[in-house]
């Protein structure tokens, strides 16, 4: 054998200093593995015949980047946000987004396959859009709103290719008096008598992303949101109604019996990773469940329809009860779609760690097992399970007011940590409060703006104790005749929005009922149309009063992840101050001419401008505020939701 070169030498001991400190191709012992790709969530886990893999998860737009050439071809699952549903008598639900995977095995109801032709990668970024729920509507002359597109590509890209992929927004359930379902991934379902729903897999690709909406037959009969896996019913005769059209398994993100957390449940065999499942229609009877993998239920007599579930594409349940209106709430309204989510996978060389409980996406980085819920799930131990786990629990954000209104305050933020033991399989319920929704204009006039609803409780139960974070509360919005435009209080309050235009008045911010929050910040009033709204609170800061001239306030920073959780591998969390891995920041407050408008921080959203420009929703999985909407006089000013929670547990491995 040739003697070894000084250069080659010094090689092999940097690649053994690298392998013991987890930095190499394969790292032993569940250190940190290997840096082959980077971006999202990440999972590690074993497949069948000895294979591992890694799943890189998306549930906001971010950036996958590959780093290692061995890595040349991935395994994706992408999916657009659903459909909202319609309102008014017996609507239409909304159709789920449309769905496009080329993970081997995936079926409709029908058998056939829903597989797409291999994926090549080489070194280099590919940009992943994350596609918006659409909008459940309010009025029964006017269908719901569609979903979101969502995307992943290399970048750069040329249009078309083959390694464009695109899953369009679902469509939306038409309305009462508002026609059929429109069009999309996969079409919403009718809402008026005699009117079919809207056509799905639109546009069209092989295999199809998804299914028409379902036709609405008779005078009480709403019709389902067309599914990844199944056309949306029609409506019929006793009962009233249909359900929504089915989803499909994906089980992509780690073993489907295990990896709770991800996608939606299946209630039949209680497996995880169901994605795209059209909204149920409205019944005068009963409300109609929506489609498996995410799909909201319709509005029964007493029951209001329910959004779609976040991540997961599904369409947004119709409303009942009403035979017109410009204005509904409660069963009359449609449910909002719930977002997309993109997922990556690829093999590994070798085992990263081995876990001592399931739940989640888990990975693993500077020897500690880390479990990442994005959506509710189970935190399960094995028998004997005795550390000390960490946990970074975030609530979900509000919501942005309407009309020059207040961002959304963040969710509370808990972490610490706790020392149990487990002698048998021990399950623990992990929630994922939700983000407050955005508020809306209520006569599409101006000072009608309602305030932002606050964001939900994230929480994890441990035999020590439940750790809960709550949500952030709403932006104030600029109804004078109620609410005269205070943020709301929660975990951190919501910022203050203009009050009726009395120059020089500033209407307060809500006020933190949480030890991590801070106050949203104050509006301010001056002669139109130079108001603006007050930034949502923060865990890291107070938000920024609104100033003068029309200056939407910043929201409060949000709050860095502790050091467990800052994998080089994963972008989980957001930018902030000096890096990454931040959360719950306020929403940015919205304001008329000139502006700017307030930005949100740590994912949040940014405030609407004057001409009526919606505020912004927050990323999901991010705890952070909505941006306040903008100025009447155009598209209302509506306020944008807030991001939802997250739940992360870490444990020596």
């Amino acid at each position: 054998m040739a003697p070894l070169t000084t250069g080659a030498i010094k090689a092999i001991l940097q690649e053994i200093s690298q392998q013991s400190a987890g930095r190499g191709r394969y790292a032993r012992g569940g250190a940190a593995a290997a840096i082959l790709a980077t971006g999202g969530v990440i999972s590690d886990y074993p497949g069948p015949g000895g294979t591992f893999y890694r799943a890189h998860i998306f549930t906001s737009s971010g950036t996958f980047t590959v780093t290692d050439p061995t890595i040349t071809s991935v395994e994706y699952l992408v999916v657009a946000g659903g459909g909202g549903g319609g309102a008014g008598w017996y609507a239409g639900g909304g159709g789920a987004g449309g769905l496009r995977t080329n993970l081997p095995g995936v079926v409709n109801t029908s058998s056939s396959p829903l597989t797409g032709p291999s994926y090549p990668v080489s070194p280099g970024p590919y940009t992943v859009t994350i596609g918006a729920g659409g909008g459940g509507s309010t009025n029964a002359s006017v269908a719901g709103s569609s979903g979101g597109q969502t995307n992943f590509y290399p970048t750069p890209v040329s249009f078309p290719s083959p390694t464009y992929i695109r899953a369009d927004g679902g469509g939306a359930g038409g309305s009462r008096a508002g026609g059929p379902g429109t069009s999309g991934g996969s079409g919403g379902g009718g809402g008026a008598p005699g009117q079919p729903g809207g056509n799905g897999n639109t546009p069209p690709y092989s295999p199809p992303q998804g299914n028409p909406g379902g036709f609405n037959s008779g005078p009480q009969y709403g019709a389902g949101g067309g599914g990844a896996g199944q056309a949306g019913p029609a409506g019929t005769t006793g009962p009233y109604g249909a359900p929504g059209g089915a989803g499909v398994q994906v089980a992509i993100a780690g073993p489907a019996s295990t990896t709770t957390g991800v996608g939606v449940l299946n209630p039949g065999p209680g497996q995880y990773q169901w994605f795209a499942g059209g909204g149920g229609g409205g019944s005068p009877d009963s409300a109609r469940p929506g489609g498996v993998g995410g799909g909201g239920s319709g509005s029964g007599p007493s029951v209001a329809a329910t959004d779609g579930g976040y991540s997961s594409g599904g369409g947004g349940g119709g409303g009942t009860g009403t035979e017109s209106g410009s204005t509904l709430s409660g069963i009359n309204k449609g449910a909002s779609g719930g977002s997309g989510i993109v997922v990556v996978r690829y093999a590994l060389p070798a085992s990263s760690g081995t876990a001592k409980a399931t739940g989640g996406a888990i990975s693993f980085y500077g020897g500690k097992t880390i479990h990442t819920f994005v959506a509710p799930g189970t935190f399960t131990t094995n028998a004997g399970f005795s550390e000390t786990v960490t946990y970074f629990v975030v609530g979900g954000g509000g919501g942005g007011g309407a009309d020059r209104a207040g961002g959304g305050g963040s969710g509370a933020l808990v972490t610490g940590t706790t020392p149990f033991t487990t002698p048998t399989q021990t399950p623990m319920s992990v929630i994922i409060g939700a983000g407050g929704a955005g508020g809306l204009n209520q006569s599409g006039s101006i000072d009608f703006g309602e305030s932002g609803s606050n964001g939900g409780s994230s929480s994890v139960a441990f035999p020590t104790g439940t750790q809960t974070a709550p949500g952030g509360g709403g932006g104030g919005g600029s109804n004078s005749n109620s609410q005269q435009g205070t943020g709301v209080n929660g975990a951190s309050g919501g910022g203050g929005a203009r009050n009726n235009g009395v120059s020089g008045l500033s209407v307060n911010g809500g006020t933190a009922t949480h030890p991590s929050g801070n106050n949203g910040g104050g509006s301010w009033n001056g002669s139109d149309p130079a108001d603006g709204g007050g930034g949502g609170g923060g865990t890291g800061g107070i938000g920024t009063n609104a100033g003068p001239g029309g200056i939407g306030g910043a929201g409060g920073e949000g709050t860095q992840a502790p050091p467990t959780f800052r994998d080089p591998n994963s972008t989980v969390g957001f930018p902030g101050p000096g890096g990454g891995y931040y959360f719950a920041g306020g929403g940015g407050g919205g304001a008329w001419a000139p502006g700017p408008v307030g930005s949100g921080k740590a994912g949040g959203g940014d405030g609407g401008l004057g001409g009526g420009a919606a505020g912004t929703f927050a990323k999901e999985n991010s705890g952070s505020g909505g941006g306040g909407g903008g100025g009447y006089p155009g598209a209302n000013g509506f306020g944008g939701a807030g991001g939802s929670g997250i739940v992360l547990i870490a444990y020596p491995t």
